[in-house]
């Protein structure tokens, strides 16, 4: 097992860890997003909350609790926001209705918390019918409690290749907006209706605060986890882009000292299916030393993003998922997410 820095903050100041209090200027939101998976694939979360200028006064909440079987718990509403000052003093809280989110000490560990109610419905609800009928859905009821600790030093995209700074220059980086994620390890309990079960897991954080707009937007790859090892990978590539401009494409690998490298995503698994799980995703990327690292992987829950309104012709479809993936031998659990224009995918 590696030995964690001392340091997690990669140089990042720590007032970015804080939360925004007051309404900042139209377009810009404030957000903090969690991918967890239980340590052996028993199933996988994701919470997120988005405070957005525009209803400040309502943050945005984003609940899935998804099982290889299919079966799938979400809530998607707009609930009044939380205190953001939290009991030291410092805006180190990100809330709205059920759900809440606390920076305990920036950089190395926070916690999650949600109670209440979500919709029951599976994974193939979503890809036959991206907007449910609400009103028909059962709900159940949810509790999660999460203690998340990191486990490796923040990856602002951009700042490890300059060519990746320069696609994010422009267009490109308003699709993702300014931010950082952080590889992290957790444990916790997660109940629906009644039945609780204590876990371990993996996970990684999503700290946002910025302008972000989609027009333009072609669609994505994103994928990262951390292994029992203490190595780990992370990366995000947009497709090539139809006016030939270079596209965003930057990654990092962690070797078990914890030590970063840089590297460029050479092959990736683009989306072009929509299935539930089993779908085979490796991927292969080219660090700057010269070394090309080639990971397995095959997704055990599919999630298709659920949709809210009507979406412009050929607006990407977006799918948040959770792979096993194993690197010379050694394997963990982690994230992956994709997006692809419809015209290139099987429906």
């Amino acid at each position: 097992m590696a030995t964690i820095a001392s340091d997690l903050s990669g140089g990042i100041p720590i007032e970015r860890e804080y939360v925004l209090v007051d309404r900042p200027e139209p377009g810009v939101r404030d957000a903090v997003n969690v991918w967890i998976e239980e340590q052996t694939g028993a199933f996988a979360l994701r919470l997120g909350v988005e405070a957005v200028a525009e209803g400040w006064d309502r943050h945005e909440l984003w609940l899935d609790v998804a099982f290889p079987d299919g079966r799938l718990y979400q809530r998607r509403i707009a609930a009044d926001t939380l205190p953001a000052i939290g009991p030291e003093g410092l805006p180190t809280i990100r809330g709205t209705g059920p759900m809440t989110f606390r920076c305990v000490e920036p950089f190395r560990l926070w916690t999650a918390a949600f109670e209440g109610e979500a919709d029951a419905l599976t994974t193939q609800t979503l890809i036959d019918t991206p907007i449910p009928d609400e009103s028909q859905l059962l709900q159940s009821d949810i509790g999660i409690d999460l203690a998340m600790t990191m486990a490796a030093v923040p990856w602002i995209p951009g700042s490890l290749l300059p060519e990746a700074a320069e696609a994010l220059g422009g267009e490109q980086g308003d699709f993702m907006s300014p931010r950082y994620e952080q590889l992290f390890r957790c444990e916790g309990s997660l109940r629906i209706d009644g039945e609780e079960h204590a876990f371990r897991g993996n996970g990684l954080r999503i700290r946002r605060t910025g302008f972000r707009a989609f027009s333009g937007f072609a669609g994505h790859c994103w994928q990262s986890a951390i292994f029992p090892s203490g190595k780990g990978f992370g990366f995000n590539v947009y497709p090539p882009r139809e006016d030939g401009q270079p596209s965003y494409a930057e990654g990092f690998i962690l070797d078990e000292s914890g030590t970063r490298i840089p590297a460029r995503p050479v092959e990736v698994p683009w989306l072009r299916q929509l299935v539930t799980r089993g779908e085979s995703v490796p991927f292969v990327l080219e660090t700057v030393d010269g070394r090309r690292v080639e990971v397995a992987g095959e997704t055990f829950v599919n999630v298709r993003s659920r949709g809210h309104a009507v979406l412009p012709p050929d607006f990407p479809i977006v799918q948040q998922a959770h792979a096993r993936y194993v690197w010379d031998g050694e394997e963990t659990v982690g994230m992956i997410e994709r997006s692809s224009k419809p015209s290139v995918i099987k429906l």
